[in-house]
């Protein structure tokens, strides 16, 4: 449904990338956009330019509660606290607050696929776009966006009714959200974004509203394995599928692996999907990733073997699990996309081999205590960088004699990390960067501090 933006007044809080896109969109339907951010004009320069042919306002350095006066609308960039000052008087101003996501749900004329999740949404939803891609014919296309890649709100009218979209969706877009996808998936839910949710009660909320405004023919897919997401199956209004590891109850729809096997259980029959090693990505979590892919691809009505084709050729998403290069004999992979404790014990899971793990960055107010024990089982070497370098080793404690574990390193920032690594390495083993913390203490983000470390393992020699 089109909606008149013209003379509209809509101030975007954050020059990121979903709010460039959106003041893009909305400034070129005739709306006057005033964009906040309180970096500097210097920081933003490059965000700057890449908007400098429309006619948009810029409001740096501040968050003044002046820039509500006269604004019709208050829409949030993917990083902005719905608790931020300016936030809190703009609603108890009365002023909608909103964001791109729902804005293109507003929009969008075809069904839409939402998938969100803790961890693995975006190798998911990325999978997820292959098969769509694969199983899709011309001219229908399948779009792939949201939290991942580029916002969909600048393509939105280039959509058509029988096209496909694929969102990843993070709790921070869900929040504001009164409008669920069509067929939405919930991969897992696990402490994340304390730090912004303050609670995990208040964080799977957030989580769950990408169920909460279906309708009954509306699709639900959900984990049998993990609780936070299996928890959600009493809002499901409409058609639920599943996914994990073991075969479903009878009259349980859904996906699972058996005897080296994927297979589908669905509309009454037993499918055989593909080969367990047509899956080419390391770890349990991740053959749990492929699992929900061939459930929401189900009930895309995507074939069997455009889901199989995508699944033998997909090598994974840079920055989660990516394998690096091979030094000292010693194979070193970068997953950087850990930004939580619990991504960086899955990410553990995926090796045999000892593992020297490097740990860092920024806190999110999360507990680092289960994946303190866990290395204590499973790793060799422990270095710990950044700035939540100290609340890591107050978990890890001591070595003790009969351990894996066998020593703990601290580190200033990430460089200095690699080079302790590379000094630790004595071959056969796997270096991983699976931080933890999120990047923000040294980097952008975890993109940035992936290709920065990436370029420090190369540069080895």
């Amino acid at each position: 449904m089109k909606q008149d933006w013209n003379h509209k007044r809509v101030l975007i809080i954050g020059a990121a990338r979903q709010g460039l896109a959106l003041a893009r969109y909305l400034t070129h339907r005739g709306a006057h956009v005033v964009l906040n951010d309180r970096r500097s004009a210097v920081e933003l320069q490059q965000a700057r330019e890449s908007l400098s042919a429309l006619d948009i306002e810029w409001a740096l350095g501040h968050h003044a509660p002046g820039l509500l006066d006269g604004m019709d609308l208050v829409c949030l960039s993917g990083g902005v606290s719905a608790d931020l000052p300016l936030v809190v008087e703009a609603r108890r101003r009365g002023l909608t607050i909103s964001n791109d996501s729902q804005i293109f749900m507003d929009l969008v004329p075809c069904p839409v696929t939402g998938i969100t999740g803790s961890a693995g949404k975006t190798t998911t939803t990325t999978l997820v776009g292959r098969m769509a891609v694969a199983g899709t014919k011309a001219p229908q296309k399948a779009w792939v966006g949201g939290n991942i890649g580029l916002p969909l709100i600048d393509q939105v009218e280039q959509i058509g009714p029988g096209d496909k979209v694929i969102l990843e969706l993070s709790s921070f877009q869900l929040e504001l959200m009164h409008t669920s996808p069509q067929i939405s998936a919930v991969l897992n839910i696990t402490p994340n974004h304390l730090d912004r949710h303050a609670t995990l009660e208040a964080y799977t909320a957030a989580k769950a509203r990408i169920l909460s405004y279906q309708a009954r023919q509306d699709t639900a897919v959900l984990c049998r394995d993990d609780p936070g997401s299996w928890d959600l199956k009493s809002l499901v209004k409409g058609r639920l599928l599943t996914f994990g590891l073991n075969r479903p109850a009878a009259g349980t729809q859904g996906t699972f692996c058996e005897q080296g096997q994927l297979y589908l259980q669905y509309s009454g029959k037993l499918q055989a999907l593909m080969p367990l090693e047509s899956v080419r990505l390391r770890g349990t979590h991740n053959l749990q990733n492929v699992l929900a892919a061939c459930a929401i691809a189900a009930a895309l009505e995507i074939d069997c073997e455009s889901m199989r084709a995508s699944v033998e050729t997909f090598n994974g998403v840079p920055h989660r699990l990516e394998f690096v290069r091979e030094w000292k004999n010693s194979k070193w992979y970068n997953d950087s996309i850990a930004t939580a404790p619990e991504r960086s014990a899955a990410a553990l899971h995926s090796f045999s081999e000892p593992v020297i793990l490097l740990l860092g960055g920024r806190d999110k107010n999360l507990p680092w205590e289960s994946l303190a024990a866990l290395a204590h089982q499973r790793v060799k070497q422990v270095v710990v960088f950044g700035e939540s370098a100290g609340k890591i080793l107050n978990a890890l404690g001591s070595t003790h004699p009969g351990e894996t574990l066998l020593g703990i390193h601290r580190c200033g920032k990430l460089e200095e990390a690699v080079q302790t690594a590379a000094s630790l390495v004595e071959g056969g083993e796997v270096v991983l960067l699976s931080p933890g913390g999120t990047s923000f203490d040294e980097f952008n983000d975890f993109e940035e501090r992936g290709e920065r470390y990436r370029l420090w393992v190369n540069n080895l020699s």
